[in-house]
């Protein structure tokens, strides 16, 4: 079937396109407030030579992320780093609805993080997000919320 683009099919077409972006943006933000200016690349000093977070203190303060007590514990010291450098990478960097894996395949721990779209509340940027561990059982996944601090730090709403 042919279309000619002229007149009314053009109409409606542009009605479509302009439904269909307003029905986006309108996902990006909440009521009364503005799409928050997240930057999805790396800010300079946050990595290191081997593009790896560096940074402990924006890493620790994270209070243990969507990680449980039980879990934490379970896991060693490096693990457990590498489980909350991923939060913060999908906090901080990573477009909503991305995966942020962590850990080496045959490992005893592996997981993801998965950020949702900012929002604003008052001065703050905030997330949704979840953490999927795998522990060569059931996955543990956790949900939460955290906002970002002036300093460049997250904290997990709790």
């Amino acid at each position: 079937m042919d279309f000619d683009l002229n007149g009314t099919a053009m109409r409606i077409v542009t009605k479509i396109l302009a439904l269909a972006l307003a029905g986006a943006a309108a996902g990006c933000t909440t009521a009364g407030s503005s799409v928050p200016s997240l930057s999805f690349r790396p800010i300079s000093g946050v990595l290191d030579s081997d593009n790896k977070l560096a940074g402990a203190a924006l890493v620790s303060a994270l209070n243990g992320g969507l990680l449980s007590d039980d879990l934490a514990a379970r896991m060693g010291p490096t693990t457990r780093t590498a489980a909350l450098q991923a939060e913060y990478q999908a906090l901080e960097y990573t477009p909503a609805g991305e995966s942020v894996a962590w850990g080496e395949a045959g490992a005893s721990f592996t997981g993801e993080v998965v950020a949702s779209q900012p929002y604003r509340v008052g001065s703050q940027n905030c997330r949704q997000y979840s953490h999927t561990v795998l522990t060569g059982g059931a996955p543990v996944t956790g949900r939460g919320t955290a906002c970002r601090n002036s300093d460049g730090s997250w904290t997990p709403l709790t």
